[in-house]
């Protein structure tokens, strides 16, 4: 039923249950930037993914689609190419997987009046190599909120029925309220925004200016702007502050050093105004961050 997976390094974290025949349901913790699992099969599978915390990239050949928290999509696995990427480090989501030839026909065979077939469902959302992204609302909210906090000693039981809930409703929902076509980016914004963050990420030590960038990439300002905020949701400078902080954390979480080393090799030299923007980051002072994450590690 339960596999956990640890790839790489304690940042890639990904919990696997198997729900029903062919229907799989993960947890992903991730705080990494990209993970190579491009990895094809022939099966005819389709995700359904629900963006907790963070960012998610899905290339779906030429074009790029972003989810953020609340956001779901649906979309067959064959569609995307690439690795997998999360532009701000940082992503915590469900992902659910549907093999359509190994799954049951109709799940009713659960739970009588279930009447939910995978099968009608893949070509509902994912035909003519499309997929299907919506926003956050109060249904999907009620039912992935509930996901996340089940007690281990009854998830087994509680995610088939969580499961049932969502492709129920799913099975009513209509297409037309998809809102891909008008998230969808190009190949060229994409690797202008990611050209921009390397570039960003190298030069971590300097105040880099809007003007600078402009110059040396040899567009506008506001192609910058448009296409940085699109990719990664933030300002460029925002999204500098961001990547330190959750670094930061994800020392404070795993490592020993103190927070005074901590703050040292992300370019503050004083606690104060460390403590300061990690809090605004993170919701929580460096201090009250180690003592949760330590309290949750010894509670697991």
């Amino acid at each position: 039923m339960k596999t956990k997976c640890n790839e790489i390094d304690s940042r890639i974290q990904r919990t696997s249950y198997q729900v029903f025949p062919g229907i799989k349901l993960v947890y992903n913790s991730i705080h990494v930037q990209s993970i190579d699992d491009t990895e094809k099969s022939d099966d005819d599978v389709i995700e359904i993914c629900h963006c907790r915390e963070g960012r998610m990239e899905f290339n779906l050949r030429d074009e790029f689609c972003y989810i953020t928290p609340g956001d779901i999509i649906i979309v067959r696995s064959g569609d995307i190419t690439g690795a997998s990427y999360f532009p701000i480090g940082h992503y915590h989501g469900i992902s659910i997987f549907i093999d359509i030839d190994r799954a049951p026909g109709c799940l009713s065979c659960f739970l009588g009046d279930v009447k939910v077939q995978p099968k009608l469902l893949a070509e509902k959302f994912c035909s003519s190599n499309r997929c299907f992204v919506a926003r956050s609302n109060p249904s999907f909210e009620h039912i992935f909120s509930e996901i996340y906090s089940v007690p281990e000693k009854i998830r087994r039981g509680y995610l088939k029925i969580k499961t049932l809930e969502l492709l129920l409703f799913l099975s009513a929902m209509e297409p037309e309220q998809d809102e891909y076509h008008t998230r969808a980016l190009s190949k060229t914004q994409v690797a202008l925004a990611k050209e921009i963050s390397r570039y960003l990420t190298e030069h971590m030590d300097n105040r880099i200016t809007l003007d600078q960038l402009s110059d040396f990439f040899h567009v506008s300002g506001t192609q910058i702007k448009t296409a940085f905020k699109a990719v990664y949701g933030v300002s460029f400078y925002a999204y500098i502050r961001t990547q330190k902080m959750e670094s930061a954390a994800y020392m404070l979480e795993y490592t020993d050093k103190s927070i005074l080393e901590i703050a040292g090799e992300h370019g503050y030299d004083n606690g104060s105004k460390f403590a300061n923007a990690f809090k605004a980051v993170k919701g929580l002072t460096p201090t009250e961050h180690r003592s949760r994450n330590l309290f949750r590690q010894h509670d697991e």
